[in-house]
């Protein structure tokens, strides 16, 4: 069998950066443009409205139940099976209502899910785009037929939303999509938003939401934190919250408002802007591979040696 020459590996190694250079396109999918413009979808859920009766819950479940081979999770003393009773977000779980209680007079609920960023670290960080964000709605989605579980968007979710179904044959991500396949393509609304009964949860445009957010703060100071979670935080989000309480105190974490996805795919682009870096490196290389082959050929070696 013959060898390979330095020649053929110089060969090679053009053929490659050349390769490279007409692959220019960045892995990750880029988060686009923020969710600032008038098209972008939104809910905002008032804790202080949240009577707790977890419908949101229900609804959601039953909804997206065969799109994301969810299942029900019965306490070990539910015998008959009869409640579908979640302790937290999990592969069978897209939406949860949480307690936090200081006394049994001053209480809160609150409502965890996706936060659909306007920045998503989920879709910065997914290395074979199953992670998208809607240009025009905002919607934060995933593609089970794409996804190759590494679960890089577990990990670079700043509020730890997306869960994986380690219990299932055929996994998959599972988080809050704003129903975007069954009830917001049906009814126009995502099924927690339609189901509940006490107002607690709007959805409509995020301009509109978020107006409505600041002035229910304006029209009702002591009800609640000055503050519209979600607003700004790791860039903003499409889920917004108004609370009675710290929202930390909620379970909601506190939060820089620059995103690191953006951060990192501004040095990615700046990086590979005109795929100067990996021309750099491949000549780099070359040149280095050319000076061995001079100084072999000084030598008096032939490329068959």
């Amino acid at each position: 069998m013959k060898s390979t020459t330095r020649r053929d590996f110089l060969k090679m190694m053009g053929m490659t950066g050349a390769a490279c250079l007409a692959c220019a396109a960045p892995l990750s999918a880029s988060t686009g443009p923020a969710g600032e413009s008038e098209t972008a979808i939104a809910m905002l859920y008032d804790a202080t409205k949240c009577v707790g009766c977890k419908a949101c819950m229900a609804a959601c479940k039953r909804v997206n139940m065969e799109q994301n081979n969810l299942s029900y999770e019965y306490l070990p003393t539910d015998g008959d099976k009869l409640w579908d009773a979640p302790k937290d977000l999990s592969g069978d779980t897209r939406t949860v209502i949480k307690l936090y209680k200081e006394s049994d007079t001053r209480f809160s609920y609150v409502k965890h899910s996706c936060m659909h960023c306007t920045k998503p670290g989920c879709v910065s960080a997914c290395p074979v785009k199953a992670m998208t964000k809607d240009p025009v709605t905002g919607v934060v989605a995933y593609n089970k037929n794409a996804c190759i579980g590494c679960r890089y968007c577990q990990v670079a979710c700043p509020y730890n939303i997306p869960r994986f179904q380690w219990d299932k044959a055929l996994p998959q991500i599972v988080k809050c999509d704003f129903c975007k396949d069954t009830n917001l393509k049906a009814k126009g609304m995502p099924a927690c938003s339609e189901t509940c009964p006490a107002g607690a949860i709007a959805f409509g445009k995020r301009t509109d939401l978020l107006a409505e957010a600041h002035n229910r703060i304006k029209e009702n100071p002591d009800r609640y934190i000055p503050k519209v979670y979600g607003e700004k935080e790791v860039g903003g989000a499409n889920h917004l919250y108004l609370a009675a309480f710290p929202f930390q105190k909620l379970g909601l974490p506190e939060l820089k408002e620059e995103s690191p996805a953006a951060f990192s795919e501004h040095i990615q682009h700046t990086i590979y802007k005109g795929f100067i870096a990996p021309v750099a490196l491949y000549g780099t290389l070359a040149a280095i591979a050319l000076r061995n082959k001079k100084k072999q050929e000084d030598l008096g070696h032939g490329e068959d040696d």
